[in-house]
């Protein structure tokens, strides 16, 4: 699609080349020129210079040129067309577009994006001074948003009332439905998709409304989160929160911090880390790296990146390799709520995203620290379970570097550690497979997407009678599963269990309806419960080890569950476990 040469020739003719450029850096009048600090490299000395009268700019240190529209392409990330429709709209000139067809798109999307202007200016002003808000206020100002926060971010709140902001905006019908902002109902009524919530409007990168992220006040009914549909101006998987706030300094910075929430990107602002986004609901996708390689080649994860394990892994080596980028993980303090680090210690925050690491390192360190390293055994286990995940990265010299650390962390010959084989899956080792020792069961291989908890999932989604009824809370380790788990089972539906959970279990029931499982259940619920019942007898050990008296008590309770451990795959034996485990599990609280 193209827009016709004559317009573009009356935005460039109608544009104060020094104005817009001035919004972005600082410019110096020195004799006919204008002069400044490149905003495209890094350097002390201004060597960026605008020529006002022919409407062009050069750069003598980076050689970057241009006119303005291409100057507005480069520092706000648009293409030729967004750049010549950003500066119309500046200059109150209309545009003709050479295919009517596209044309007619391009200005249905700026009706869309309109409307959702007018929304987001009416949700905010509602938030600032409507009586029915004041609870809404009070729940921000617990959260330390003051006012100042409230307006940099347009936070917004959407009354309780079924159709108040579609009799507010008196929007057309297709206009309300294609927005996400509200449908028309079964009695053939306006309705408002967003009720009782405080919302977080969501912008694309040129700073355009697309979305909203609505979240309910505490006690209140109704799932905590609710998100804008896919419409034709918003794409999850091609939206990062506040990047469009957040761009300057991530260029400039040559990084972006990638949070889970809205609010964790408030609480980085905040700090003074201005550089943060946040997917919408969703996790890292494809699409989401093929847009920030265009910002920033080191990515740094401010979660805790390694709850996916070796899928999530593969994912982020395989980014790496194809948009050449950096992804390291924030140093977060364990547990640590961004939002809340940043009212609490903001320097610890700002210091989180400092000394963050490559992905493999942060993988690493986890590893170890959960190791003994003070026996021979637990080095000879921690070299192990190292080089097991040092195994899942592409890049040969990579592997060897870090094989290096870990032999001389572990006090292991490197070249013994060269010589194993730690990421291939170990074959059974016939009547003998079915003994499992204390230390528990091998690490998931290729073949096992995700393991027992993904499985499990998986399972309870597509064969939900089956197999939900034989599985129980105590089976899932991993927070973000538990949480899935205890969606679906509380669900009449997959669509209402995404509805009801928070963003990472959504978006991991949200893969887990497009995936296919094979899996034998009765197999599946015997490797949940054999290692739940493996972290039961670590638990069990070390308590022994800690209070002698109750050792006697506890070695008995131990065989008991090695013996009837050995008896799986059988229904009987798993049944029996999982009733010990749920009393073992309450007897703990």
């Amino acid at each position: 699609m193209g827009i016709v040469d004559e317009d573009v020739a009356r935005v460039r003719a109608a544009t104060d080349f020094v104005q817009v450029a001035s919004e972005h850096l600082a410019l110096k009048r020195v004799g006919q020129r204008w002069v400044g600090l490149c905003p495209f490299h890094a350097e002390k000395s201004a060597s960026f210079s605008v020529n006002a009268d022919e409407g062009l700019y050069y750069c003598f240190g980076c050689q970057a040129k241009g006119d303005v529209i291409t100057f507005v392409r480069e520092v706000e990330h648009l293409d030729f067309v967004g750049a010549v429709e950003r500066l119309a709209g500046r200059a109150g000139i209309e545009l003709r577009y050479d295919e009517a067809r596209e044309g007619q798109d391009r200005q249905r999307r700026s009706r869309l994006t309109a409307a959702m202007e007018q929304a987001v200016d009416w949700y905010h002003q509602r938030l600032l001074t409507g009586a029915d808000a004041a609870a809404a206020r009070g729940y921000l100002r617990s959260r330390g948003y003051d006012g100042e926060v409230v307006r940099a971010f347009r936070l917004g709140w959407a009354p309780d009332g079924w159709d108040t902001l579609a009799n507010a905006l008196h929007l057309p019908d297709e206009i309300l439905k294609d927005t996400g902002l509200g449908f028309v109902n079964s009695r053939q009524r306006q309705q408002d998709s967003f009720r009782g919530r405080v919302l977080f409007p969501i912008f694309d990168a040129a700073g355009k409304p697309v979305a909203f992220g609505g979240r309910k006040l505490p006690g209140a009914d109704g799932p905590k989160y609710k998100n804008s549909p896919e419409t034709p101006i918003y794409s999850k998987s091609r939206t990062l929160y506040a990047l469009n706030w957040a761009k300057g300094e991530v260029v400039s910075s040559g990084e972006v911090v990638v949070c889970e929430g809205y609010t964790d990107v408030i609480g980085f602002f905040g700090a003074g880390v201005r550089r943060a986004v946040a997917t919408c609901g969703t996790a890292l996708a494809d699409e989401h790296f093929r847009m920030l390689k265009n910002f920033a080649r080191r990515i740094v994860l401010a979660y805790d990146a390694d709850a996916a394990g070796q899928a999530a892994a593969e994912r982020f080596y395989d980014w790496e390799r194809r948009y050449e980028v950096d992804v390291a993980v924030a140093a977060l303090p364990p547990g640590a709520d961004p939002g809340d680090l940043a009212r609490e210690d903001p320097a610890a925050l700002e210091r989180a995203v400092a000394e963050a690491k490559p992905f493999l390192a942060f993988r690493l360190d986890r590893v170890l620290a959960a190791a003994n390293l003070r026996a021979p055994e637990g080095r000879a286990r921690a070299a192990e379970a190292a080089m097991a995940v040092i195994a899942e990265h592409p890049n040969e010299l990579v592997r060897d570097q870090y094989l290096m650390q870990v032999a001389g962390q572990c006090r292991v010959d490197a070249d013994q550690l060269r010589r194993g084989n730690f990421g291939a899956p170990r074959a059974a080792d016939g009547a003998g497979s079915r003994r499992r020792q204390a230390a528990g069961p091998p690490p998931a291989s290729r073949h096992d997407p995700g393991g027992p908890e993904l499985e499990g999932l998986r399972l309870a989604v597509h064969r939900r009678d089956e197999v939900t009824p034989r599985l129980h809370p105590v089976l899932f380790a991993d927070e973000r599963n538990l949480a899935a788990f205890a969606a679906i089972s509380a669900s009449a539906t997959v669509h209402d269990a995404i509805a009801a959970a928070d963003p990472g279990a959504a978006d991991l029931l949200q893969r887990l309806a497009v995936e296919e499982s094979t899996a034998d259940p009765a197999d599946v619920i015997a490797r949940l419960v054999d290692r739940a019942t493996h972290r039961a007898l670590v638990e069990l050990e070390a308590d022994a080890r800690a209070d002698p008296e109750r050792a006697l008590d506890l070695a008995a309770t131990m065989t008991w569950l090695k013996v009837t451990r050995e008896d799986l795959p059988d229904p009987d034996a798993a049944d029996r476990l999982v009733e010990w485990l749920v009393q073992w599990a309450e007897n703990a609280r």
